[in-house]
């Protein structure tokens, strides 16, 4: 695809809207240095320097699809706790909204820490609680989504198996989104089996795409087009799910993306230097989904996701990428034939 033909996709991207629906949560990272060995054990001292939050899961992919589009709203759970207001106003001051979800008076905000010491992550620390919505939560999620439908072009399901996504909540709010004629992504988690029938695009990564095929996970092939257990549990979920597209993410091989009746088409990654994979997934889940709202085939959808990937991966922290630095990605491509 020509830079020429990205300027057109990303001039039409502005104008959607979209509700991103799933686990928030607030990511914190703690940057320093290491200088020694602990004396009470053998592990490092991490010497503080500075720390750093932005909202993270559900909410990253929002922070992506923001950084192209003017309007964006998330619905997830969200605590009445110190955590839940830090994460209300990152996304309030990135002009983000949050659609009420009849939160829980006693849910604890998750939170997910990051020490990061000389470029490497030392440990994560996770603070969550595993807390599926009632059945009257449910049916308030839902309404609110059918009253938002006529003012959003798409809906992404972002599952990291926290609880929310109940499978009668993205049952009906897929049904309701398919009859008004809106786009359906669900990016799926393996811990959490959900049925995503009839969405327009799942996008796993090879260890989901395998366990949920059934398929016996196994070191990938060096050619991911030649790998004959990706090409078996791609068209398995393709059939299984129903959907129009399944995009299956491959860390340091790119993408593979699998339609009916076409063959599957490898998209060779662009990374050049990988600093952190957190929040890959979330970009490529959002920039592929706002590619197929803005008239872009397929095959162009997933090298615009897998262009959005290699940008984050080359930063650190839970990081998006701009229009500029997509533009960048592809003429730096372009140029290099």
């Amino acid at each position: 695809m020509t830079p020429a033909r990205l300027d057109a996709i990303l001039e039409r991207a502005a104008a959607k809207r979209f509700l991103v629906i799933g686990d928030l949560m607030l990511d914190e990272f703690v940057w320093g240095k290491v200088g020694r060995i602990s004396p009470e054990a053998p592990v490092p001292v991490v010497e503080v320097t500075g720390e750093s939050f932005y909202p993270g899961g559900a909410a990253n992919v929002a922070r992506n699809l923001r950084e192209l589009i003017d309007r964006v709203a998330v619905l997830g759970m969200v605590g009445n706790d110190h955590s839940g207001a830090q994460l209300r106003n990152l996304l309030s001051g990135q002009q983000i909204d949050m659609l009420d979800s009849g939160k829980s008076g006693d849910f604890r905000t998750i939170v997910k820490t990051r020490i990061i010491a000389r470029q490497q992550q030392v440990v994560r620390v996770d603070r969550e609680q595993i807390v599926e919505p009632s059945a009257e939560q449910v049916q308030r999620v839902v309404s609110a989504v059918r009253q938002t439908l006529p003012q959003i072009d798409a809906i992404i399901f972002e599952d990291y198996g926290k609880g929310f996504l109940k499978s009668e909540l993205v049952a009906e709010i897929a049904r309701n989104a398919r009859a008004a004629g809106k786009i359906v992504a669900a990016d799926p988690n393996p811990r959490h089996p959900i049925d995503w029938s009839g969405m327009t695009v799942v996008k796993p990564n090879r260890t989901e795409a395998f366990l949920a095929a059934g398929i016996l996970w196994r070191e990938p092939d060096e050619s991911p087009a030649a790998d004959t257990d990706l090409i078996r549990a791609g068209d398995a979920l393709l059939k299984k799910w129903g959907a129009k597209y399944l995009l299956i993410t491959l860390g340091e091989h790119g993408m593979m993306l699998f339609q009916e009746k076409e063959r599957p088409h490898h998209i060779p990654t662009k990374a050049r230097q990988v600093f952190d994979v957190s929040g890959a997934g979330d970009t490529a889940i959002a920039l592929f989904t706002l590619a197929l709202c803005c008239d872009a085939t397929p095959i162009e959808a997933a090298e615009i996701a897998n262009h959005g990937s290699a940008v984050v991966v080359g930063k650190l922290g839970t990081a998006t990428v701009t229009r500029a630095e997509l533009v960048a990605s592809f003429r730096e491509d372009s140029e290099r034939g």
